[in-house]
């Protein structure tokens, strides 16, 4: 079966976890999917994808995985024994073919965020691999290998690049299970020191390796319904974010609402009290310029502080911005769909996002417009209208 442990997830769905645990037990969430490739006929695997879902369903945490997480410092005790009664629920996921007849496919996640918030990378993998299954059978390991190395060259080989960090982040897009695994060994062996870590925490566990992570904009989008008042959600998930890890864990998610709206709330109180921030959308250029500005205004050193690039990257682009910002502040990089998913073939481009949050509308209104999602128009509107974002 594809997914053969509850570990072979993302570390910011733990972390998140722990959080909705501690802070918000009894919210209730929908999630739903979306393939943004043009013309994917996913429909005739549904069954596939089903089977695999079941499998999922039956998987419970082993001694050795609970024993690892309590091993990370910011993992509390309480949420490990959580987890070791832990067991996903099928009642919670729907998988058809699209109503509209055109080979698409609608997969919806709906039910307690506590137990359904580990279900969006695992199936996300689910559907790359039955996928690339069946579309191509011939896999070429060898052009991926040779890719691969093509990649580590570029960083290893140059010497003024000794100090770049690069991280996998590759698995809800991956090829296979397999490969996102021979890819992690292979940026460890022969990367060396320009090897950050992963955000797969069951290869992590299993090859020795930092795992990384720390929250996804689901958990800023629920604080939506969550929070006292809408206009102050993204300040209410930050507060909660922090007293729940007391100065662990504290890299801030920047595109929730776009940039502007994300300086207006992270003032000097949240600059000070985060490492830093990842950016997931828009420019990444101008994203780094305006941060370093914005700490600068603020009189704080961007030497002291971590600027995380994740979206979209590939290893030129990533080097690129690494020239441009490393003499100026600290770096690191994940690396998705480039590292895991790059063999030749088209990767699919493939999202399970949160929709709504105790029955109502949640939203993401990033830099890169593609990337909304919600299915209430009226509420888009409204939440531009909140937090001043121009409609595109």
């Amino acid at each position: 079966m594809i997914i053969d442990s509850l570990l072979d997830t993302d570390l910011y769905k733990f972390t998140m976890m722990q959080v909705v645990l501690h802070h918000f037990p009894g919210a209730q969430v929908e999630y739903r999917f979306k393939c943004r490739n043009p013309g994917v006929q996913l429909a005739p695997f549904v069954e596939d994808i089903r089977s695999e879902i079941s499998h999922l369903c039956t998987l419970r945490f082993s001694e050795s995985e609970l024993q690892y997480l309590r091993g990370l410092r910011f993992i509390k005790s309480d949420f490990v024994d959580f987890l070791g009664l832990f067991q996903m629920n099928e009642k919670y996921v729907t998988v058809q073919p699209s109503a509209a007849g055109n080979g698409e496919i609608e997969i919806i996640v709906r039910g307690p965020w506590l137990h359904t918030i580990l279900f969006e990378v695992p199936l996300l993998a689910i559907v790359n691999e039955i996928y690339f299954r069946k579309t191509q059978p011939q896999s070429d390991y060898v052009e991926g290998r040779r890719r691969l190395q093509a990649k580590i060259a570029m960083i290893h080989e140059d010497a003024s690049l000794s100090e770049m960090r690069v991280a996998d982040y590759g698995t809800r897009r991956r090829f296979s299970r397999g490969w996102q695994e021979e890819v992690i060994i292979g940026l460890r062996d022969d990367l060396g020191q320009n090897f950050a870590g992963t955000s797969n925490v069951m290869l992590a566990m299993r090859h020795g390796i930092t795992p990384l992570g720390t929250m996804a904009h689901e958990y800023l989008q629920a604080c939506q319904s969550l929070g006292p008042r809408l206009r102050d959600s993204q300040t209410f998930g930050f507060e909660v974010w922090a007293r729940e890890y007391r100065g662990d864990l504290g890299i801030a998610l920047s595109d929730t609402y776009g940039m502007d709206a994300f300086f207006r709330d992270f003032d000097l109180y949240f600059c000070k009290l985060f490492d830093g921030a990842r950016h997931d959308s828009g420019d990444p250029f101008e994203w780094g310029e305006r941060l370093i500005g914005h700490y600068e205004a603020l009189r704080i050193d961007p030497r002291t502080k971590t600027l995380i690039f994740s979206d979209s990257l590939n290893v030129p682009l990533a080097i690129k911005l690494y020239r441009q910002f490393s003499s100026r502040t600290r770096l690191a990089f994940g690396i998705g769909t480039n590292l895991t998913n790059d063999l030749g073939f088209t990767p699919l481009q493939i999202v399970i996002k949160m929709v709504r949050c105790n029955g109502q509308p949640v939203a993401k209104l990033s830099d890169s417009p593609e990337k909304t999602m919600c299915d209430d128009p009226a509420y888009l509107a409204y939440l531009r209208q909140v937090f001043e974002i121009r409609a595109s």
